[in-house]
């Protein structure tokens, strides 16, 4: 039994909590830590967790611990990262590995120092309708890739206070679509230009921020790809997907509650997108909690690691970099 500590009690460990406890047989939450100690009893409460505390540090301090799942606030995650290595523990960490370049490669040094596992809360890569485009794209049943679009869109925007105190939608939001670009092309990118605006709401304005945004990604094998992100799809939670090559070409479409079509006299009609990301990756957030209790019981490497949090965070930072200086941003210009 693999027992773990949940660092953080907020909406993502409450679906990391419900899928350990219920849903993994071979591990089991022992504590819950919060800078909020209301927040983190709440949680214990609702998933019998024996141990409530507001120093996350009690959890890297009990030698009985062997894993903890960061879900603290995202400019945390590099030192939390590194505290947890020092004390040998394998790590879950949510997306984003971090917003510093230099805090990130200093938690991914203790980590190989430490050799302990660390995965990043990449979810779409555990999603049956991304992770079947990956494969087929990796037997080359789209022959060589040359176009690469993906649609991620919010049905609304994230609440004004969280704005104000977010890293913004490129590392924020972005990111998973990133991620996502790298492991479908199998390729790195090379330049990013990214155009935005603040279409939705006047907050995303106030705080800095965009909540509109198109970015043009140029791989290293010289494929091309878009990435477009908006928080406002009034239909629903929008997450569509297409690769296009010398050979073919793959896409997927968003998940809805049922697949019935009604056609009468004013036209085809089916049913909407599932409504938010909970609906949506509900699977994906249980299988990659799976992956990381089983790359530590059988120590293999979990399928998303370090490397690609970090790769992912570069992409953020030229998109935003790129943005600001209104040009095509050269990744290199981040080593």
């Amino acid at each position: 039994m693999l027992r773990i500590g949940v660092i953080g009690a907020g909406r993502m460990s409450r679906i990391h909590l419900e899928n350990i406890m219920r849903h993994v047989p071979d591990a089991d939450v022992v504590a819950v830590a919060d800078t909020r100690l209301r927040a983190a009893e709440e949680a214990a409460d609702q998933f019998r967790i024996p141990r409530a505390l507001s120093d996350h540090g009690e959890i890297l301090n009990d030698p009985t611990i062997q894993a903890v799942v960061i879900c603290s606030p995202s400019p945390t995650h590099p030192q939390i990262i590194r505290e947890s290595a020092l004390a040998a523990k394998h790590i879950f960490c949510e997306k984003p590995i971090g917003f510093d370049l230099k805090a990130i490669d200093l938690a991914l040094a203790a980590v190989e120092k430490a050799g302990v596992k660390l995965q990043i809360g990449f979810n779409r890569r555990f999603d049956a309708n991304f992770h079947r485009v990956w494969k087929m794209v990796d037997a080359g049943k789209v022959g060589t890739p040359h176009v690469l679009r993906i649609t991620s869109r919010d049905p609304e925007p994230p609440s004004p206070d969280y704005v104000r105190t977010w890293g913004g939608v490129f590392l924020e939001t972005s990111i998973h679509d990133f991620d996502m670009a790298r492991y479908i092309m199998g390729s790195e990118a090379v330049e990013i230009y990214a155009a935005g605006g603040v279409l939705v709401h006047t907050d995303f304005a106030a705080s800095g921020d965009l909540d509109t945004v198109v970015i043009t990604i140029r791989f290293a094998n010289g494929a091309i790809g878009t990435i477009d992100n908006s928080y406002q799809a009034v239909y629903g939670y929008d997450q569509r997907l297409e690769v296009f090559g010398d050979a073919g070409m793959m896409r997927i479409e968003n998940n809805t509650t049922d697949t019935h079509i009604h056609a009468d006299t004013s036209g085809i009609h089916s049913a909407q997108p599932l409504y938010f990301f909970i609906e949506r990756y509900q699977a994906s957030y249980l299988a990659e909690m799976k992956e990381f209790v089983t790359a530590i019981q059988k120590d293999t490497q979990p399928l998303v690691g370090g490397v690609d949090g970090r790769a992912s965070i570069v992409m953020a930072l030229a998109a935003r970099k790129s943005y600001d200086e209104h040009r095509i941003v050269q990744l290199d210009e981040f080593d």
